[in-house]
């Protein structure tokens, strides 16, 4: 489904940036100080993999994590893509994952149950942008249900929990999980911090008014080789942000997020920024929303974020169909359109996005299309 985000977002000014590209064009690598050239610059093509659409006919897809080493059912290089809508086009009320190969090849990953979770999830099942793996091949994915596709009936979710063969084996809720709406994670011994989006904190009862009560949530996991991993804290580390409920994208608030260096960067999608929360790994309260990375500019509803191989934040936008690139520094160096149709071209049609490495690629869903596709070297 195309979430229109409106006349607002559509109508941001787009001015110039150092080093513009876009696809179809030579692209050009401008160098950027010691943060080194565009990593969008070599990339000019776009190409569909597969179709997200599985046999139950969900749609929407939201949420896009790079398979990074083989375990069970999950394949070293794949991507897994989580849908948002169900077969009625019903948001919030998608259950599905899917596997996609580099060729293609798509095939179900998971098909969750709302009537069979191992634990509480209030609301049931609506699949997001929040979809991380974890060594041991532990997937998880956040969900903000829906009863009847509207934000009227949007309620709290939770993470859900998965084994390298799919089925879930446990989920998180409450404890500041409200609306998990995006997630990225940092792993390192038997230890994972999960940074989450919340989007749902007097969303609902605000009405469609902005309410500047999003929040990023730090979850820290143990992990254990065949057992699910156990949440052990739970620390706010970001507050503060603007959300609000809208009748086609169902909520607005902070979307992508990415760790660089011990620095969470937040797509801030209602105000229209990147903004950075420092010490994110082990600060033990609130930095508000952060400082201001960049605003504006080629910026257009900012929504999935993540971090380049060169340690640029790559953003798309909400608003059109752009790819932005932007340094630690706030410089933004680089600009692609990945979708071009629809009026205004490219609205609401991007949103989770993953990075590949050896050759450089990204890859991105496409809402308008039901597709992943990839942005790559000619």
């Amino acid at each position: 489904m195309r979430l229109d985000f409106g006349s607002r977002l559509a109508a941001v000014a787009i001015t110039a940036v150092t080093a513009i590209v876009t696809v179809g064009q030579t692209a050009s690598a401008a160098p950027v100080g010691g943060d080194g050239k565009s990593f969008l610059g070599p990339l000019h093509t776009v190409s569909t993999v597969a179709s997200t659409v599985p046999a139950n006919g969900d749609l929407n897809p939201y949420g896009t994590a790079l398979v990074k080493k083989s375990a069970g059912d999950l394949r070293r290089g794949n991507v897994l893509v989580s849908n948002f809508n169900n077969a009625a086009n019903q948001q919030g009320t998608g259950t599905t994952i899917v596997q996609i190969s580099p060729k293609g090849k798509a095939r179900l990953f998971a098909q969750i149950d709302p009537n069979k979770l191992p634990g509480p999830c209030p609301g049931g099942v609506g699949l997001t942008t929040a979809l991380s793996v974890l060594p041991g091949g532990w997937v998880v994915v956040g969900s903000l249900p829906t009863a009847d596709g509207t934000s009227a009936t949007a309620q709290a979710g939770c993470l859900i929990v998965l084994d390298k063969h799919g089925k879930v084996r446990e989920t998180f809720s409450g404890k500041g999980i409200n609306g998990p709406w995006d997630m990225t994670a940092k792993s390192h011994g038997d230890r994972a911090d999960l940074f989450v989006t919340n989007v749902l904190n007097g969303t609902v009862a605000g009405g469609g008014n902005v309410v500047r009560q999003g929040t990023v949530l730090r979850i820290t996991l143990r992990l254990h080789d065949d057992r699910p991993p156990t949440r052990v804290a739970s620390t706010v580390i970001g507050s503060g942000f603007a959300q609000k409920t809208d009748p086609a994208a169902l909520v607005i608030g902070p979307t992508g997020v990415g760790l660089r260096d011990g620095t969470l960067y937040v797509a801030d999608t209602e105000d229209n920024r990147i903004t950075a929360i420092p010490h994110a790994l082990e600060r033990d309260s609130s930095a508000g929303t952060g400082r201001v990375v960049t605003t504006n500019q080629a910026l257009n509803g900012p929504l999935g974020l993540a971090i380049a191989p060169n340690g640029h934040i790559l953003t798309t936008n909400g608003g059109d169909g752009n790819i932005v690139e932007t340094t630690p520094r706030g410089e933004q160096v680089a600009v692609r359109t990945l979708d071009r149709s629809g009026t205004p071209p490219g609205a609401g049609a991007l949103f989770g996005l993953a990075i590949a490495e050896d050759p450089d690629r990204v890859y991105f869903v496409d809402d308008a299309t039901n597709t992943l596709n990839l942005l790559s070297r000619p």
